[in-house]
């Protein structure tokens, strides 16, 4: 029974809603809230999402190359002129993981490269190219991260030089280097190599190592997926036209969905992992999309 006094104005004081409804109702009301914030939170489709994250190779690079590791529990080592980068943990843990973050945190990392405390992410993390997938990718990408099981693998700190940890000065690297945005198709380019220039550009962040960077760590934009000195100073293809013309659609194909060329060669470690778990999983549209988009390239000549 509820009981209500006088104040010293002789008004009766205004009831609160947990002194008018009874316990069940106010269960009933919060379940009904919690269940529309998930809904809400879960506006992805992480089915479409898992296909996202094989294509824009994800697992690579947030996974530790030593056999049996964890999917997507980090430690994946990166080595770079400025030191070695890990990847982190981002399976939904909530201590050693993503599993704090909001989607609107995801989406600032992804599109700003900006962490949830403010702090700049270091470009390892190829957010330049991330920028420019679609806000419905990032939601469904997001929407799968979230299905994965939490690992309480804690991440690896960045192995960097003494200069190159401070972060605040890459607030001065963005400016130089970094524009932040969604893809924009090219209106006169067909809708098949608008894919590809998506698939490459976008997800499959193609450019981060087959495009030569200069002393500051940015991609040389002129010299675009030419090819040269890739990650830990190894020697990468040039992917436009000037190298790709001697391989037929046929040849590309097999060697991005089976590893091997025509004369039985076959890639390089990185490119071997790349083709695992990335360019032998995209749907037959989408390979096709990205040879047209790499065959509709400038040709500029070098390695």
């Amino acid at each position: 029974m509820t009981v209500t006094t006088m104040t010293a104005t002789g008004r009766k004081p205004l009831a609160t809603p947990s002194a008018v409804l009874p316990c069940a109702l106010r269960a009933t009301l919060l379940a009904l809230l919690l269940a529309a914030a998930g809904a809400a939170a879960a506006q992805g489709n992480a089915k479409q999402g898992e296909y996202l994250a094989e294509a824009g190779g994800c697992v690579g690079c947030h996974t530790d190359s030593k056999e049996g590791a964890v999917p997507f529990a980090g430690g994946r080592a990166l080595k770079t002129p400025f030191g070695t980068f890990y990847g982190p943990n981002i399976t939904p843990d909530p201590q050693a993981g993503i599993g704090r973050w909001s989607e609107a945190d995801f989406v600032r990392a992804m599109r700003n490269g900006v962490r949830p405390d403010g702090a700049n992410l270091f470009p390892a993390f190829p957010y330049p190219s991330f920028t420019k997938i679609s806000d419905k990718d990032l939601s469904d990408l997001w929407a799968y991260l979230r299905t994965l099981p939490p690992s309480g693998r804690v991440s690896r700190e960045h192995d960097l030089g003494l200069f190159f940890r401070w972060r605040p000065l890459l607030t001065v690297w963005k400016w130089m280097f970094f524009k932040p945005g969604e893809f924009v198709p090219d209106a006169k380019a067909t809708a098949e190599v608008n894919r590809g220039a998506y698939l490459t550009q976008a997800l499959g962040h193609c450019g981060e190592c087959h495009t030569p960077r200069n002393f500051l760590g940015a991609p040389i934009q002129s010299r675009y997926l030419a090819g040269g000195k890739g990650p830990e100073g190894k020697t990468v293809p040039n992917l436009t036209p000037a190298h790709l013309k001697k391989l037929s659609d046929g040849e590309l194909q097999d060697f991005l969905t089976l590893g091997v060329t025509a004369d039985g060669d076959v890639p390089a470690e990185a490119m071997g992992e790349v083709i695992r778990n990335t360019t032998s999983k995209l749907l037959p549209a989408d390979l096709k999309a990205l040879i047209a988009y790499l065959r509709a390239l400038a040709p500029i000549a070098g390695d």
